[in-house]
């Protein structure tokens, strides 16, 4: 149970349903990483979360999960050459942590399915490519949503991770 004392739900805008944003391929950066347990308790996998930060979805987030410790060979293997091409289209080629791999912009694929449990569509990440040749890190204060949109401190709408 949690504390909810002062909160006003009359003074906060409500939360849109989110739909899913469309087909298409969009500048983002990993925001978060996390090995998680399987739902079996078999094995672990890596949830990556992806925040799109440009353009009319900009802010939205899509999460991707990685088998990476799996009895099944094969999901190991679909894992880990998913994470080679995340690796490479953000240009860090031998990560030692996940971390290694935040805020650096890189082209997400995204394409939409059908949940085979509600039927609801959901958004699912099918690809990776470099965003450019010169990828740089972002800071994580720069991410949030009123740096992305607003004037840098030069006076410029340069984004900041075209600083």
């Amino acid at each position: 149970m949690a504390n909810l004392q002062g909160f006003d739900a009359n003074t906060i805008k409500p939360a849109n349903d989110l739909e899913p944003i469309p087909v298409g391929k969009y500048v983002a950066v990993i925001t978060d990483s996390e090995m998680k347990p399987t739902k079996s308790g078999a094995g672990n996998y890596l949830q990556l979360t992806f925040q799109v930060i440009e353009g009319e979805h900009a802010n939205r987030l899509l999460w991707v999960r990685l088998n990476l410790d799996n009895p099944n060979a094969t999901a190991v293997e679909i894992a880990r050459r998913e994470l080679s091409a995340i690796c490479r289209a953000v240009g860090v080629l031998t990560p030692t942590d996940s971390t290694d791999l935040h805020n650096l912009p890189c082209n997400i694929h995204v394409k939409v399915k059908r949940r085979s449990d509600t039927g609801e569509l959901q958004n699912e990440v099918k690809g990776y490519s470099r965003r450019d040749a010169s990828a740089q890190p972002i800071a994580a204060s720069e991410l949030s949503s009123t740096a992305a949109s607003s004037p840098d401190s030069s006076g410029t709408d340069t984004p900041p991770w075209q600083r």
